[in-house]
């Protein structure tokens, strides 16, 4: 199984709504080999940190390359995230 950990700094100009709005859409994309998804938001205990995480578990390789490819999550990404994203950080490992 891979985990996805996705760090994310969004601009300042993002709204509350926005980031919601991102949140929602991805967790409601289909996508059968995606076997868990978690969208938390920072606590605010420092000022260095970023501003959000999605955690997602896929069932191998090539489940996470076709989720990189599935066009329900491109248009998340394009509609919904692209406009309020700073920043991403990524890491994947096995679990």
């Amino acid at each position: 199984m891979i985990r996805s950990i996705l760090l994310l700094k969004f601009t300042p100009e993002a709204t509350e709504a926005q980031i919601d709005a991102f949140a929602t859409a991805l967790s409601q994309v289909p996508f059968e080999r995606r076997r868990h998804f978690e969208f938390h938001r920072d606590a605010r205990l420092t000022d260095d940190a970023m501003d959000a995480a999605v955690i997602a578990d896929f069932d191998d390789e090539e489940a996470y390359r076709a989720w990189l490819d599935d066009p329900g999550h491109h248009k998340v990404r394009s509609e919904f995230l692209d406009p309020i994203r700073k920043q991403r950080e990524r890491l994947l490992f096995r679990i």
